[in-house]
């Protein structure tokens, strides 16, 4: 299985902002979007950056309330992992515990396409091995 798999049954709708955008104003998306992670897009779609939750409350924790007015760009991780629909579940699992993130952006040619969590990696890892055990003892039933 591969990343597009979980993109056709998710969907590839991404919340994004600009890197220009304020801190308060993607605290606010991130509440009431109820997620974990924006992806910040540059003019041609690319990837700009990515902020999560961890790196809003690393922020006020260090910076106290003030820093809700500072660009959301100051803040950002901007060496963003990515993959692509072709990444397979077990790699996408692999970045996302090597790198200690839960949040991973899939692009096609330098452009946003989809992102995928932690959670939806899980999900179709879990799916694949109840397939695999359900195969296994109808193979033995059979035999």
């Amino acid at each position: 299985m591969n990343v597009r798999h979980i993109l056709e049954a998710k969907g590839r709708d991404v919340v994004t902002l600009k890197p220009e955008a304020t801190l308060e104003e993607t605290m606010q998306v991130l509440a009431n979007r109820r997620i974990g992670a924006i992806v910040l897009t540059n003019e041609n779609g690319g990837v700009a950056g990515i902020v999560s939750e961890r790196d809003v409350v690393r922020v006020l924790g260090t910076a106290g309330v003030g820093a809700i007015s500072q660009s959301v760009g100051e803040v950002m991780t901007s060496q963003v992992s990515t993959c692509t629909e072709a990444t397979t579940v077990n790699q996408a699992m692999e970045m996302m515990t090597t790198g200690r993130f839960r949040h991973l952006p899939v692009c096609e040619n330098d452009r946003l396409v989809g992102i995928i969590s932690i959670g939806d990696v899980v999900k179709q890892r879990i799916e694949e091995v109840e397939r695999e055990a359900m195969e296994m003892r109808e193979y033995i039933a059979a035999g």
